[in-house]
């Protein structure tokens, strides 16, 4: 790993220009724990953090899933505690925030927003994704208080309570069937008179005695006082108003990977995910992989990602090993 003088931008400052034998783009679980097993190799990597450090656990606040722990901990601290690890280990932090990359040969090559050049032997993409939310009065106010986006992280929190979940597609339907487990009053709100979601799953919901459907509502705002009470909800048809009470509210119309850097460059699935190799983090392109939400629109949880960033990292090593092997003759 080294930083060169590099070139010069419009105002004729110098940008650097830094390499290494892995570079990681994001700095999530994937990307740090992809850090952590890099480094231990020797392999002196680079993470370049960009616009969340720490990725979606930094807004997370109770986690009582992650393995390891047997009291609640916070998102903040632990991705603190990995970042950490990372750095004793031997990997490099940058704060920056790509803005081009070109995957066209190795070293493969990122472009800061500032001008810095990031240079990798392997690339190791980690952007992860984030969760669609409704835009709806309240919502972030109550983040945490009451609204969430993800039932598997936070629907222990609301054992033998009122819950409800907005959206009509597969993840709206699972996470309602998936609350079932701690709720014997869940309530799916969807804005039209049908789903979106598989029949087989649809199938299961409307059999459910503990799940039941408001069809044609739109939410309006989330309301309380210090934590959510209920969702104010205007029918879609009749334009009339009511209050739905919940004690938790489960937002559940999808999620956004990150991945605008490389449309064009890699192969994406119809809703933006990187395609890799079935079992494996690797992309169409040797020497890039990609780890975490970026590419698993299926699990999406920090223990998930944590694994695939542990597969990008040893497929990294092995791919560098092989190919100096192969240049040895």
């Amino acid at each position: 790993m080294r930083s060169l003088d590099g070139a010069k931008d419009q105002q004729g400052t110098v940008m650097a220009t830094h390499t290494t034998k892995m570079l990681i783009i994001g700095s999530g679980p994937a990307g740090l724990s992809a850090a952590i097993y890099g480094a231990r190799a020797g392999m002196q990597p680079i993470v370049v953090q960009g616009l969340q450090p720490g990725g979606q656990l930094t807004i997370t606040t109770d986690v009582e899933n992650y393995p390891g722990f047997r009291d609640v901990i916070q998102g903040p601290w632990l991705m603190q505690e990995m970042q950490a690890q990372a750095e004793h280990v031997g990997t490099r932090m940058l704060w920056d925030t790509i803005v081009s990359v070109d995957m066209s040969g190795s070293p493969f090559r990122a472009i800061g927003d500032g001008g810095d050049i990031y240079e990798g032997d392997t690339l190791v993409i980690a952007t992860g994704a984030q969760a669609k939310w409704l835009g709806a009065s309240g919502e972030q106010e109550f983040s945490g208080k009451g609204v969430s986006a993800c039932a598997t992280c936070d629907g222990f929190f609301y054992r033998g309570k009122k819950v409800v979940v907005i959206g009509g597609g597969n993840t709206a339907v699972e996470e309602a069937l998936y609350l079932t487990n701690h709720s014997q009053d869940v309530t799916l709100i969807h804005r039209r008179d049908s789903l979106r979601a598989e029949k087989i799953l649809q199938d299961r919901l409307f059999a459910h005695p503990n799940i039941k459907v408001l069809w044609n509502k739109a939410v309006e705002r989330f309301v309380g006082e210090g934590g959510l009470t209920g969702v104010e909800l205007k029918d879609t048809v009749t334009g009339e108003t009511m209050v739905e009470p919940a004690d938790g509210a489960f937002v559940a119309i999808g999620h956004a990977p990150a991945t605008e850097l490389f449309r064009g460059k890699l192969e994406l699935d119809s809703s933006g995910y990187i395609i890799v190799e079935p079992g494996t983090p690797k992309t169409a392109i040797p020497g890039v992989f990609a780890c975490g939400d970026v590419m698993d629109h299926t699990y999406r949880q920090a223990v998930t990602a944590a694994g695939t960033g542990c597969m990008a990292a040893l497929d990294a090593e092995r791919y560098l090993a092989t190919k100096e092997f192969a240049a040895r003759g």
